[in-house]
């Protein structure tokens, strides 16, 4: 999602630290991973476990010019290269490798083309939620990282990952933070209500209130 403000030197500091601490407490619950784990589905559509992985490293293996290169390969379409790039090297690489890469790269300066910083924690929290929520792993994320992307939510960014939240109110009920106007609460740890923001449909069970099956899988 896009950042309200520029960051200023220390909160820039305090970026750069959390994406680090994000990306080396990823890479070694990824280390403990079972060979089944890797080839379960994740949050990410369409995706496997082992291919979010490989996905959360493509800013930091691929130059600039090499991206280009694959955007053209798919016509244009950014989801289409996502998604053709995250399928080849989830193949080509082993899943030592695959986090090793993000271990590696803890302070690489990739962020995504929109959003700066928060974009870039944001890409390595909810991609590492995409994977331990979907394998019903217990990592909890530090709530200093969920509330830096929490205050990023924007309408924007909702409309972007095609979250409707006409109606609603989320309602955390870990940190206290909540977010929309709306008379329906849907109540869920802070966590989840981030996963709800960047589009992702939740398991049966973690939202709670009138309107969580709008946001729940089935």
């Amino acid at each position: 999602m896009e950042s309200a403000t520029e960051p200023t030197p220390d909160r820039q500091a305090a970026l750069t630290s959390a994406i680090a601490g994000e990306r080396r407490e990823l890479a070694d619950l990824f280390d403990t991973l079972r060979a089944e784990d890797w080839q379960a589905p994740s949050l990410c559509t369409g995706w496997s476990v082992r291919e979010v992985v490989a996905h959360m490293s493509m800013g930091f293996r691929l130059s600039l010019p090499a991206t280009l290169g694959e955007l053209l390969k798919a016509r244009g379409s950014l989801h289409r290269m996502t998604d053709r790039v995250a399928r080849r090297d989830a193949a080509a690489h082993s899943t030592a490798e695959l986090s090793a890469f993000l271990r590696d790269h803890a302070h690489h300066p990739w962020t995504p083309p929109v959003g700066g910083l928060p974009a870039a924690l944001g890409h390595d929290v909810v991609h590492g939620l995409d994977v331990t929520t979907a394998l019903g792993l217990g990592r909890r994320v530090p709530e200093d990282r969920l509330r830096i992307l929490l205050d990023e939510i924007r309408p924007r960014g909702l409309r972007f990952f095609g979250v409707d939240l006409a109606g609603t109110r989320l309602c955390a009920e870990d940190t206290g933070w909540s977010y929309g106007a709306g008379p329906t609460p849907v109540y869920g740890a802070a966590q989840d209500l981030l996963l709800l923001a960047f589009g992702r449909r939740l398991p049966p069970g973690r939202l709670r209130g009138e309107a969580a099956g709008r946001f729940t899988g089935r």
